[in-house]
């Protein structure tokens, strides 16, 4: 007699799941609630403030979403069903640059595109030399103080996922060097604005700041939208630039390992197609649509339309945030790589900002 053993009856989650688009549903509802409880927040202490006559602080709905996903992402966690969708707030964040471009003339894209980059060679030498020293100084592992120098030079995240693959770093030291980043970047989300404030900053000088010094590009365009649109918009565009020099800063580095024999060889003919591959792609959706707008292809109501979607991609990116920065990985990465990326980041803070203070005055950038 043959038994037949039948397979045991698929969960609901898995059975969910097992379509591909479905699988996205929970956590992209996840991330419209707690955006949307983020705006009913701040509306909410708005009317408490008229009706009881009180003056109570107008906090952003940007920072309502992070905190709401913070504590959800710190006490009870997500459950495996929300993550897949949870993790599509970096495509959210990639469709509202996009948009933002609509925001800008190619002129203006230039002139402050221009000028951040000089700001950005200057400031990105002085953290990449700050990392180095202080993780030697602090005993850190030689890829692992690779990683963190690329992720604090240029975008976060994005840039050590792509200098792990091209120095051949570990699980481990791309794994220090993320929750690191994350958490320095949840600090510049509640330091910078209050910083911003007490020096009086303007909406322009404050998102200069934020995209030459915030690590990661959703922590830098939650940064400038907690302190205004124009902020936010500037902030952005700064990052955006940033963004654009992933390819040549990893390419350094993974030249130097391979000279040491400790990373995969790069041959010159390849490098070109290397610098392709890293080149961060919204980037240039970014420019095609400022180009759209430069020519006059975009109505008033249509530039309106395209700022709206936008603002709800970002709304779903901010949620994302909270969500995704989780304060337990870094007490199981250990401390000494959050010192050298705190120590970097104030360094990078302070020397930034003394940058673009001379740099408003000297260009006239508002």
């Amino acid at each position: 007699m043959t038994t037949v053993t039948a397979d045991p009856p698929a969960s609901r989650t898995e059975r969910f799941t097992a379509i591909p688009v479905l699988r996205y549903v929970p956590g992209v509802l996840l991330l419209v609630a707690i955006g949307l409880a983020g705006k009913w927040a701040q509306a909410e202490l708005k009317i408490i403030a008229a009706n009881t006559h009180t003056h109570l602080p107008d906090i952003e709905y940007v920072l309502w979403a992070i905190v709401l996903g913070l504590i959800i992402a710190n006490t009870v966690g997500l459950h495996p069903i929300f993550r897949p969708g949870v993790g599509t707030y970096e495509f959210w964040l990639k469709i509202g640059i996009v948009l933002l471009g609509a925001r800008f003339i190619l002129g203006d894209l230039a002139k402050v595109g221009g000028v951040s980059l000089g700001l950005i060679l200057i400031d990105g030498t002085i953290a990449v030399t700050t990392v180095l020293l202080l993780s030697k100084l602090f005993g850190l592992k030689g890829k692992l103080a690779s990683l963190l120098a690329i992720g604090t030079a240029i975008c976060g995240v994005s840039a050590i996922i792509a200098g792990k693959g091209a120095i051949d770093a570990d699980d481990e030291e791309s794994g220090y060097s993320i929750a690191a980043i994350l958490t320095l970047g949840a600090v510049a989300l509640f330091t910078f604005p209050a910083i911003g404030h007490g020096l009086d900053l303007s909406q322009h000088a404050f998102g200069l700041w934020a995209g030459l010094a915030v690590d990661n590009t959703a922590e830098t365009t939650a940064t400038g939208a907690i302190y205004g649109p124009e902020a936010q918009n500037v902030a952005v565009l700064v990052k955006s630039t940033r963004n654009a020099l992933i390819g040549f800063v990893v390419l350094g580095f993974a030249l130097y390992w391979a000279s040491r024999g400790q990373a995969k060889t790069i041959e010159k003919g390849s490098r070109a197609r290397f610098l392709w591959e890293k080149f961060p792609k919204f980037v240039l959706g970014f420019i095609a649509v400022s180009a759209l707008a430069t020519w006059g292809v975009f109505t008033k109501a249509d530039i309106t339309s395209l700022g709206n979607v936008s603002k709800w991609a970002f709304l779903l990116t901010f949620a994302g945030v909270g969500l995704n920065t989780d304060f337990r990985a870094f007490a199981r990465s250990g401390w000494r790589p959050f010192i050298v990326g705190a120590l970097s980041l104030a360094v990078v803070a302070v020397t930034s900002l003394l940058l673009v203070l001379g740099a408003t005055a000297v260009f006239d950038l508002g």
